[in-house]
């Protein structure tokens, strides 16, 4: 039996904008709980201009590092924190989300939000990861930050800000985010 060479993957959009999102999507807890910050950034493309069609998933641990392993991820009940979240850009190419400050999932590791971005003219979603601030020391001492060249981290620390973190993302172009590759496609 032959094996078929591998095709590239459809484009990702823009059907998105209006089949992905959920009641709920950006908030992984209300509003008003107490623990409650705000990320939230914009998406850029290789230009400089903002995209006002991209869609932006969110993996998260909760506060204490643990990884929601809670069936039906987006149930937004009031209270169950999941750990996942979806929203879509505005016109402005503006994301936020309604969470909880991740901690390290393991010792000596930084806290981060896994994202996922999807947007029109891609072949395929891309990965990231907004890590919170840390010493230089903690990023060098990180499995994946280490990785990737110092004078390129800062495209993945999230900056904070009065309610929580700014963390923009740029699909190309100076000071593209770093993206990840995960096994073959």
């Amino acid at each position: 039996m032959s094996t078929l060479a591998p095709t590239p993957g459809q484009t990702v959009g823009p059907f998105f904008g209006y089949a992905l999102p959920f009641d709920g999507g950006p908030e992984l807890v209300p509003v008003g709980h107490p623990d409650a910050i705000r990320l939230h950034g914009t998406v850029f493309d290789g230009a400089g201009q903002v995209v006002p069609d991209a869609l932006i998933e969110l993996w998260q641990a909760d506060e204490t590092g643990a990884v929601a392993q809670v069936e039906g991820s987006r149930a937004r009940d009031g209270w169950t924190f999941t750990g996942f979240g979806r929203a879509p850009v505005d016109d402005t190419g503006h994301y936020s989300f309604t969470t909880l400050r991740p901690g390290p999932t393991e010792s000596g590791r930084a806290a981060f939000f896994a994202i996922t971005v999807f947007a029109r003219g891609l072949l395929h979603r891309l990965f990231t990861r907004a890590y919170l601030p840390l010493a230089k020391d903690a990023a060098a001492a990180d499995p994946l930050l280490s990785t990737v060249a110092e004078d390129r981290r800062a495209t993945l620390i999230a900056r904070p800000d009065d309610h929580g973190f700014v963390f923009d993302i740029r699909l190309q172009g100076p000071g593209e985010t770093v993206f990840i590759e995960y096994g073959a496609r």
